[in-house]
C-alpha cells in the first residue's frame, strides 16, 4: 500500500491533494499504448514486493513480472496533476541510477525545478551546513533503492515522495507510486518527458520539447 504523510502544504494535506489531483486525471491514454510498449515501460523485474502487485498484469514464464501500463498512464497523470499545485522551483527530482539522469535534468530543465543526479550528498535537505543544502516541497526519485538516501532524508523533513518504482521497489515510505521499468533509458526518458508535458499543461505553460530531447546525452 503506498503511504500517505499526515504532511500539510499550502494548507491542504498531500493525501487530500492526491485525491483532488486524482479527479482531475484525464481518462484516455497520454500516448498510445504501443509507445509505451516500445519504450520497454511494463518490462519489471524476477523480483516483486507485495508493495508493487496492485500493479502487475501478469508473470511470464521466465518468471518475469509485467506492469499493467494502464496503471502507469493514470499514475504519471495523477503524479502531473498532484505536482501541479506546487512552485516548480520547490520541486526537487533526483536520480542515482544512470540512465535516469539525463532525463532527470531534463525534466527539471522543462518545468523549471530543480534536479540533483548522481552521488546525493547525505544531509543535503537535512542539514543547512552541507554545500547545496536545498529545501524542496516535494521530491520526485527515480528509484526508492537507489535514491534511498533521499527518501529518508523527506521521511525526516516531512515532504511528499513521488517515486518511479519498479516490480522489486519498497514503496513504505513513497507518497505517489508511478509503476514503471525505472532500469531502462527508453522507458525513463518517455516517463519523465510525459510528466514533464503533462504538468505544463496543467500550469498552461509552454511546452516545446520532443521525446527525442529527453533521449540524447546517454
Amino acid at each position: 500500500m503506498d503511504s500517505i504523510e499526515e504532511t500539510t502544504t499550502n494548507e491542504v494535506t498531500t493525501e487530500e491533494t492526491i485525491t483532488e489531483a486524482g479527479e482531475e486525471a484525464k481518462t484516455t491514454s497520454l500516448v498510445p499504448i504501443d509507445e509505451y510498449l516500445a519504450a520497454g515501460v511494463h518490462i519489471g523485474t524476477q523480483q516483486k514486493t507485495e508493495n508493487m502487485m496492485k500493479f502487475v498484469y501478469r508473470v511470464r514464464t521466465d518468471g518475469l513480472y509485467v506492469l499493467d501500463i494502464q496503471a502507469t498512464d493514470e499514475r504519471i497523470k495523477l503524479a502531473a496533476a498532484f505536482l501541479a499545485n506546487y512552485d516548480p522551483q520547490r520541486i526537487l527530482v533526483v536520480s542515482a541510477r544512470q540512465y535516469g539522469q539525463f532525463p532527470a535534468k531534463m525534466f527539471a530543465k522543462a518545468i523549471g525545478a530543480k534536479s540533483m543526479v548522481g552521488r546525493f550528498i547525505p544531509g543535503t535537505l537535512t542539514n543547512p551546513k552541507v554545500e547545496n543544502f536545498y529545501e524542496p516541497d516535494v521530491v520526485i526519485v527515480t528509484d526508492p533503492t537507489g535514491d534511498a538516501q533521499v527518501i529518508k532524508e523527506t521521511v525526516n523533513v516531512g515532504i511528499p515522495v513521488v517515486a518511479l518504482c519498479d516490480t522489486n521497489n519498497m514503496t513504505s515510505n513513497v507518497d505517489l507510486v508511478i509503476p514503471t521499468n525505472n532500469k531502462g533509458r527508453k522507458a525513463l526518458s518517455l516517463v519523465y518527458w510525459l510528466l514533464a508535458r503533462e504538468i505544463a499543461k496543467s500550469n498552461d505553460s509552454m511546452f516545446t520539447y520532443e521525446l527525442e530531447d529527453f533521449e540524447a546525452g546517454v
